[in-house]
């Protein structure tokens, strides 16, 4: 992961002139009931306002921060400057470029992949806490393995999105837990005296005897070193796909599943696994090492199919997120569909599979072609669509 964003010339926003409210979710998606900034932004800084006052340069993180309103914030409102930020979401990344060049604050941060360099030295922590517990430890983790003996974690988020469980996975981590009272019903924790640990136990591996594969899994990867069974339906009809295929994308990866099942039952098939998290991005390539397909597979970190050119894939299998953050939102299914409808060539087949309560089929038909159904039950339904 590079810097962040092209560096400009531009006059920096001050505390008078930053506004939450314009900041943008872009290029995620958009709507009415879709916000780039909530409550437990606002209160992360305001617990942390003092601590940033006396951070100094350089000496502050911030992690997981969706749009970019504690970075920003951090950096408008509190002065902090050469902040270092891990955001797991390509998308995030993005829209973090996109809304500091709104404010001129372009040169306020960097982005960095996680560990060492991100967190070496660290006196404050900004960190909106991940529903998963298992990228919340391993995050933990990194924090008081890299940081500072004094550093500050104030970690917040939504109460509703939050559980007991997560104290108990950063008590794991520092010897010291303060649990701020709620505001607009959200919370911050904050975390002092990290614990010394040596190395991390991440990516965990299982290995699964009944489809002949090792898989590995950082802690934000969807469904972990399980198979779930949406994908499960996908690899019961693997033989089924394009036999003439001489490309193929498994898009939204996670794991590497479908691509490593893929490349192990087609040797001379051309597969990439793509997606926009880096934490399946880094638990796909260690699914490859394990099974010995890391020169057969390609793992590519790409914001859906942004990378890929028009009509360049005969084969496209999806597993598509319903999730937006913590909303329920069709929106990241199509906007997945249609990069797949631009990348498929002409005859080209996108295999999906989804929760029949969603009835994508139509949508499917829309955006990309002519699709039937090849699978059913009450939970999830497989199709196959070809580009027109």
């Amino acid at each position: 992961m590079s810097e962040s964003g092209t560096r400009k010339q531009a006059h920096s926003a001050s505390p008078t002139d930053f506004d939450f409210d314009r900041l943008s979710r872009k290029p995620d998606v958009e709507a009415d009931n879709l916000f780039a900034v909530d409550a437990s932004d606002r209160l992360i800084l305001d617990e942390a306002a003092g601590a940033l006052a006396g951070a100094g340069s350089g000496n502050v993180v911030v992690l997981e921060d969706r749009y970019g309103a504690l970075t920003l914030g951090a950096a408008a409102l509190h002065g902090a400057r050469k902040l270092r930020v891990y955001q797991d979401a390509l998308s995030g990344e993005h829209a973090l470029e996109r809304n500091a060049s709104t404010f001129g604050l372009d040169d306020s941060y960097r982005s960095l992949p996680l560990g060492e360099e991100l967190l070496a030295g660290a006196r404050v922590v900004l960190l909106q806490i991940p529903r998963s517990l298992g990228e919340l430890d391993e995050i933990a983790g990194a924090i008081a393995r890299y940081a500072a003996p004094d550093v500050l974690v104030f970690a917040g988020g939504r109460i509703k999105h939050m559980s007991v469980s997560m104290n108990e996975v950063l008590r794991r981590h520092f010897g010291a837990l303060n649990v701020t009272p709620a505001r607009q019903k959200s919370r911050v924790l904050i975390a002092t005296s990290p614990i010394a640990t040596g190395a991390s136990d991440w990516p965990h591996s299982e290995t699964h005897d009944d489809l002949g594969l090792t898989v590995r899994a950082h802690g934000a990867a969807f469904a972990g070193t399980s198979v779930d069974i949406g994908t499960r339906a996908l690899l019961d009809v693997l033989d089924r796909m394009k036999p003439d295929a001489e490309s193929a994308i498994d898009l939204g990866c996670g794991t590497g599943v479908l691509a490593a099942a893929l490349a192990l039952q087609r040797p001379r098939l051309r597969v990439i696994a793509s997606d926009q998290s880096s934490a399946a991005v880094a638990s796909a390539r260690a699914t490859m090492d394990a099974n010995a397909l890391a020169e057969r597979v390609t793992v590519v970190r790409d914001d859906a199919l942004s990378s890929r050119a028009e009509d360049s894939a005969e084969l496209i299998l999806i597993n598509p997120p319903f999730h937006i953050g913590s909303s329920v939102h069709a929106g990241i299914a199509l906007k997945l569909f249609a990069d797949a409808a631009r990348v498929l060539s002409p005859g080209g087949e996108l295999w999906a599979v989804w929760n029949t309560h969603l009835g994508y089929r139509p949508e499917l038909t829309r955006i990309v072609g002519p699709t039937r159904q090849v699978g059913r039950n009450t939970k999830f339904t497989v199709t196959v669509s070809t580009r027109r």
